[in-house]
């Protein structure tokens, strides 16, 4: 090798190191088999008030992930301390934030970034001494996680000379984290204090957004396992959240709102929502068409055969009790009383649907995911009737007799009050059960205007009270009946039993949503409604003997005090001995999946066929349903064999997601099935099922 050809080559070298190169713009890195990670900057120069971007770029190791602001269920989010001495001085360590993903790994959801990431901040130049460079020292920390998580943290430093700007090799990294970046929605933005999101302004469709979903920056500020029911129309977009401990409706719900068009772009926004009144959109396939009388005739049609065959389901059975023993009466011949007892008892029942019907879309207007039978989502409602029907039992076996005369209540009352408050209780009972065409009346009747609603629920309780009406006005059909007997007392102990049945199912349901508290308030009240009870049957055999009436009303107040201690305490739990509602019921044990729309999705585009089952502990049917067909050894060996996702909706406490998917297939109630083939149409299933129903439904096509 010649000496003119080696002094070129050293010349060359000397050339090259003296020119500015990318790597200014970045320091020494900090490696580890999770992740590179490095301090860049978007200028391989700096010049005092001149602003400078500064970040922390992370290359993370496939199947590796860090944190946002805001980590979700578990991590911690990244921290960066930027200090610039020398030629220039200043301070940042606040990061601005792309926009994450959403990671689910498993029961947990995590806010999260994978691959290469970069995490920027801005730096303020000051003068400092001389014209000198700039020194950049970091501290960072970062959390990377996979099955296991690793706690990492690095010392940074970054010398830039001073000089006109000169875009760094970095640049492109810059632009895709300000492009990833949420911007300020140019929606206006409303949240309800029950978690219900709403954005409202032009550029909002079901052609421009197909899908959206909401990252809260405080942890805890909702239950982000839980699905976020989405519904689109023209202007409006809005999500159904699910509040967290730490939600508070008075200060609003800051976060990003993630709006995903049909082509699979998406863009973050950064909503600062007012608390105010946000109404939940009806589903559009119940809305009912102006000017629809034949839609409506047939909405009342339905709720009216519906509430025929609400007669027929398990949950009126207790009520069965109280009216066999009002048959009793009508095969006297009592004919005038009977008439205006089953008068007294279908108002109650026709009152009673109007006021429940009534209170559901109330709720709504308010922003509350209401649906039929949402009393029973309630730990202290479900106490209170269980107490009731406690006292109910006592009186069918004799224990006392029970009357509002008694109570020293009935002299300023109608003769047939009690047979109205009978359909009052018919109503309450009745609610978490969903007849055969009553689904689709009582969704109609919620999505209708004000004046068909109230038709569909009158008609409800008609269908309901129109048999027992029929035996008043017809008595010849109680013909069949013995005549009056020993063998009454005996019916009236014997239908005890279903009722006392009623009352531990429904203390199972209580200990479901409010665990063991609930169970022990609930034993104390049972208690204090079997003292109070013995206290009016004292104190009706006192009223036989003149002397000792006195000492009979001081027994009846004694027992009006201990029954109004048992139903108010037990109708108000004390929030803190509720359990946390966002962890479910943990009802789903039964090999099936817990229901996720997301989830849903997601094997619908694998092609495999899935079985939805909407049920909840207070439902009857429900119950009925799993048992003698969903949980049978021939059904769910047909679903292993056809290879068949069991996914079941818990709704005994409130869900947003479930009441949105209820909405969306024109329900307010369960039970509600739907089967999924792996190619075609969703099967929607009757409210009673069989095991042959359900495998010749689910059955492949062809067999």
């Amino acid at each position: 090798m010649s000496v003119p050809f080696l002094w070129l080559v050293s010349i060359l070298c000397l050339l090259v190191s003296a020119l500015p190169t990318a790597r200014a713009a970045q320091s020494d890195a900090v490696i580890s088999p999770r992740a590179t990670v490095t301090l860049v900057t978007d200028d391989d120069t700096y010049r005092p008030g001149r602003p400078l971007h500064v970040g922390l770029r992370l290359r993370l190791a496939p199947g590796w992930h860090t944190y946002w602001l805001n980590p979700g269920d578990a991590g911690d989010a990244p921290t960066l301390d930027v200090t610039a001495t020398g030629g220039a001085t200043g301070q940042a360590s606040t990061i601005e934030w792309p926009t994450p993903r959403v990671l689910h790994d498993g029961p947990l959801t995590s806010y999260a970034y994978t691959g290469d990431v970069l995490l920027p901040a801005t730096l303020t130049l000051a003068a400092g001494e001389g014209d000198g460079p700039v020194t950049l020292n970091a501290r960072a920390a970062w959390l990377v996680c996979a099955e296991v998580c690793v706690p990492e943290n690095g010392r940074f430093s970054l010398t830039l000379p001073r000089g006109e700007a000169r875009p760094s090799a970095e640049v492109p990294s810059f632009a895709r984290a300000a492009a990833d970046r949420p911007v300020a929605s140019p929606f206006a933005a409303r949240v309800s204090p029950a978690g219900v999101l709403q954005l409202d302004g032009r550029g909002l469709s079901p052609d421009a957004v197909k899908d959206a979903w909401f990252m809260p920056e405080v942890a805890g500020a909702i239950d982000q396992d839980a699905p976020q029911a989405v519904t689109v129309r023209d202007g409006v977009v809005q999500l159904v959240l699910k509040p967290g401990p730490v939600f508070n409706s008075g200060a609003g719900l800051s976060g990003i709102v993630v709006l995903r068009d049909p082509m699979g772009r998406e863009r973050g926004l950064s909503v600062h929502p007012e608390v105010g009144d946000v109404r939940a959109l009806a589903p559009p396939s119940v809305a009912v068409p102006a000017g629809g009388i034949a839609h409506v005739g047939w909405l009342v049609g339905m709720a009216f055969v519906g509430g025929m065959i609400l007669n027929l389901m398990p949950c009126v059975f207790p009520v069965l009790a109280m009216k066999v023993l009002s048959l009793e009466r009508m095969a006297r011949g009592e004919r005038r009383a009977a008439l205006v007892g089953a008068g007294a008892y279908a108002a109650g029942v026709v009152g009673s649907f109007v006021v429940l019907g009534g209170a559901i879309a109330a709720l709504r207007v308010a922003g509350q995911q209401a649906g039929w039978g949402f009393q029973f989502q309630s730990t202290g409602f479900v106490i209170a009737i269980c107490l009731l029907l406690f006292a109910v039992a006592l009186n069918l076996l004799g224990f006392f007799a029970i009357g509002l005369r008694l109570m020293g209540l009935g002299d300023g009352l109608p003769a047939h009050a009690g047979d109205f408050l009978t359909g009052v209780l018919a109503v309450v009972l009745a609610s978490p059960c969903t007849a055969p065409f009553m689904g689709a009346a009582v969704a109609g009747a919620l999505a209708a205007p004000p004046v068909v609603g109230l038709l569909v629920f009158v008609a409800l309780g008609c269908g309901l009270a129109a048999p027992y009406l029929l035996l008043a006005c017809m008595p010849g059909l109680l013909g069949w009946l013995p005549k009056p007997g020993r063998w009454m007392e005996t019916v009236r102990n014997l239908l005890a039993l279903p009722v006392l049945g009623t009352c531990v199912w429904l203390a199972w349901v209580a200990k479901l949503e409010g665990g063991m508290d609930a169970l022990d308030l609930l034993a104390a009240g049972l208690v204090l409604v079997l003292v109070g009870c013995w206290c009016l049957r004292r104190a009706s055999m006192m009223d036989l003997r003149d002397a000792m009436q006195g000492r009979a009303g001081l027994y009846r107040a004694i027992a009006i005090l201990l029954l109004l201690v048992a139903f108010v305490g037990g109708g108000v739990l004390p929030p803190a001995s509720v359990h946390d509602r966002s962890r479910g019921t943990g009802r789903v044990t039964d090999g099936s999946s817990v229901f996720s729309p997301t989830r849903l999705a997601e094997l619908r585009r694998q092609g495999r066929p899935v079985f939805v089952d909407m049920t909840a502990a207070w439902c009857i049917s429900c119950l009925v349903n799993e048992r003698v067909a969903l949980s049978t050894h021939a059904v769910q060996d047909a679903f292993a064999r056809r290879g068949i996702v069991y996914m079941k909706g818990d709704w005994t406490l409130r869900d947003a997601a479930i009441t949105a998917f209820l909405h969306d297939h024109g329900r307010d109630g369960v039970p509600f099935y739907a089967y999924y083939p792996a190619h075609g149409a969703e099967v929607i299933l009757p409210e009673i099922l069989t095991p042959g129903l359900v495998l010749r439904m689910t059955a492949p096509e062809g067999k």
